[in-house]
């Protein structure tokens, strides 16, 4: 029976190492501890899998859905704390654990957050009221975490949260509540205790990692790193995998310099590379085809959140596939008239969306634009090549492409009970599933004319892709590469601030930023916390506090006169700002202490830049 507070400790003493070999040997020693005290039990893989920071494995669908909201609130019911009191505790640490850590503390003077394993104490509740207990066990806190995915209301979720952190040391109910939210903070990621689970096991990490990419189970992984199974996991559907990314260039010149410079060429990567459209969607895996589950199709973001919700055409259509499959791509607006993709303030209206209406399909439809092919068969294709990877992307496609079709409109009493649409004959509907573009690109002069071409078809810019490149899940190398170039630059003025969080903690980091009106009035266009080094940050921190005109607790408006120079992807039409307008991925350039707040750009440039792009948003779809 392992104790929560085992893991607490551990964390606590990891958040304090620098080192990375020091943490994985503490965590390898502490993982082999637990294994070789419950050999049997499930104790071992949750140990691996709270560590990491997860309270359910990646391929479980089931969420805590407790917020910080509703945890602060159990936190003040169980603290006795009073909401001042709880926000200046998170303002000094920028993290609810260790606020609750010092409320806690200070609430119960008779707690001891280090006892000795399997001993009871005595304290007091948040109400005064003494009483003895035993410590939280790993087991207690999983049937909790089961019982708040399963609880109807938020407020039997609520009650099983203060049911933990009555029973939970001040230590404890730091982690819990850390855990709760899905972030340690302890300088520890899966990678990390993936490579402790192989030093704990003796058996090759490699084969560890393989077994949770098929499996999506880090606690799966630890009971077959002990049992010697893991050469038996097999690839499921229905858990998101990394997604590959690419690297950032500026010119055509210096997309060929990364592919042949040294460092390319040792990895294996061909100079040969592929050359396609960057399209300015939703970035997206779709997951169909199992045997086991017929129709079922699942759409993973790429922060790995299920959006199948958003876009039932595309579950309709792809639910028609018999085989398993995995697509890698990009879920795009597209006007089906003119053949092209519409902006992604177009798209963007329907992202969250839980329902969407016949009218939200017909004025905004979608398809799944692939440009690359993950798993076929329940074979994981990671590792073929490139070439080879869109040979078979293309052959599916090929395939599938006159059943992967779903309507414009749907009768809403066509829906079965999962609220996919029964089945059409085939070629009822529009086609969803697309293939990009690929040809092999010869030169810098070649990139930079489809380059232009790819803007002229109102798409961000263009992709490299080494032929010879395997897939590596959220790894950003040379084997990919992006070519897209900023909009243009616009010197703004701040007019807030917002308190960081983490090592941002009490630092006023986040800031808003604005345009001048046409009556010298300033206008908010947008929001930017990227950019600037820490010694610039902490500068300006300082100068916000001291040019504070309103203290609103994490929001503070300031004198507006700290110009920026700020760049962006583009520009949408917005009701949230004042301006009218938002940034599209802003970053901060520098500080322009050398210019005026008399000289910040203003509504009319924002509107002449707006105007400016090949890729607006049609006025009608704002």
């Amino acid at each position: 029976m392992a104790l929560f507070l085992k893991l607490a400790e551990l964390a606590e003493q990891l958040a304090g190492d620098a080192g990375r070999l020091k943490k994985r040997a503490a965590i390898a020693e502490a993982i082999a501890a637990v294994h070789g005290a419950a050999s049997e039990s499930e104790d071992t893989g949750l140990f691996a899998l709270y560590l990491a920071g997860t309270p359910f494995a990646e391929a479980d669908s089931r969420k805590l859905n407790a917020g910080g909201a509703l945890l602060s609130k159990a936190l003040l019911a169980v603290s006795g704390a009073t909401d001042p009191e709880l926000t200046a505790a998170y303002r000094r640490h920028g993290d609810l654990g260790a606020a609750a850590f010092d409320l806690l503390e200070h609430s119960r003077p008779g707690s001891s957050s280090g006892s000795r394993p399997g001993e009871t104490h005595v304290r007091e509740s948040g109400h005064g009221a003494p009483r003895v207990e035993a410590r939280l066990t790993l087991e207690e806190v999983a049937a909790a975490f089961a019982a708040m995915a399963a609880a109807g209301t938020t407020a039997i979720r609520a009650r099983l949260v203060e049911g933990l952190l009555r029973r939970a040391s001040p230590l404890e109910a730091k982690y819990l509540l850390k855990l709760m939210l899905g972030d340690m903070r302890i300088g520890v990621k899966q990678s990390l205790v993936e490579e402790a689970i192989a030093v704990a096991a003796s058996v090759p990490v490699e084969e560890v990692r393989h077994a949770v990419m098929l499996e999506a189970d880090l606690a799966a992984a630890v009971k077959r790193a002990f049992a010697g199974t893991l050469a038996e996991a097999r690839m499921r559907l229905f858990h998101p995998l990394g997604f590959m990314l690419a690297s950032p260039v500026t010119s055509p010149e210096e997309a060929v310099e990364r592919f042949t410079e040294k460092g390319a060429e040792s990895a294996g990567v061909s100079v040969e590379a592929f050359l396609e459209d960057k399209y300015d969607g939703m970035r997206a895996q779709v997951h169909c085809g199992d045997p086991e589950q017929h129709g079922r199709v699942a759409i993973y973001s790429r922060n790995r959140e299920d959006v199948t919700a958003s876009f039932p055409e595309l579950e309709e259509a792809f639910a028609s596939v018999q085989q398993p499959l995995i697509f890698d791509g990009e879920i795009l607006g597209w006007e089906f008239a003119t053949a092209r993709a519409l902006p992604f303030a177009v798209l963007a209206q329907r992202i969250g969306r839980k329902r969407v209406p016949n009218e939200v399909r017909q004025q905004i439809p979608v398809v799944f634009m692939a440009f690359d092919l993950m798993c076929a068969n329940e074979e994981l294709l990671l590792e073929l090549p490139l070439r080879e990877r869109r040979n078979r992307l293309e052959s599916a496609v090929e395939r599938l492409v006159e059943a992967v079709r779903s309507p414009l409109t749907i009768d809403e009493r066509t829906r079965g009970a999962q609220g996919v649409m029964f089945a059409e004959p085939e070629g009822v509907g529009m086609e969803r599933l697309m293939l990009s573009p690929s040809r092999l690109v010869e030169s810098a002069d070649d990139i930079e004319r489809a380059y232009a071409e790819a803007r002229a078809r109102s798409n961000e810019g263009v992709m490299l892709k080494a032929a010879a490149s395997f897939y590596q899940p959220g790894r950003r190398g040379l084997a990919w590469v992006k070519l897209k170039r900023e909009l243009a630059t616009l010197d703004v003025v701040v007019t807030g601030a917002e308190f960081g969080h983490g090592k941002r903690a009490g630092i006023l980091s986040d800031y808003t930023f604005a345009v001048r009106g046409e009556g010298g009035e300033l206008l908010n266009v947008g929001k930017a916390y990227s950019g600037l080094t820490d010694a610039e940050i902490a500068g300006m921190s300082a100068w916000m506090m001291e040019h504070t005109l309103e203290d609103q607790g994490y929001f503070r408006t300031v004198e507006p006169l700290m110009v920026l120079e700020v760049a962006f992807n583009n520009i949408m039409r917005s009701s949230r700002h004042a301006s009218g307008f938002a940034l599209r991925f802003p970053r901060i350039i520098r500080i322009r202490s050398d210019k005026p707040v008399s000289e910040i750009d203003t509504v009319e440039r924002v509107e002449e830049i707006y105007q400016s792009q090949v890729d607006k948003p049609v006025e009608g779809h704002a």
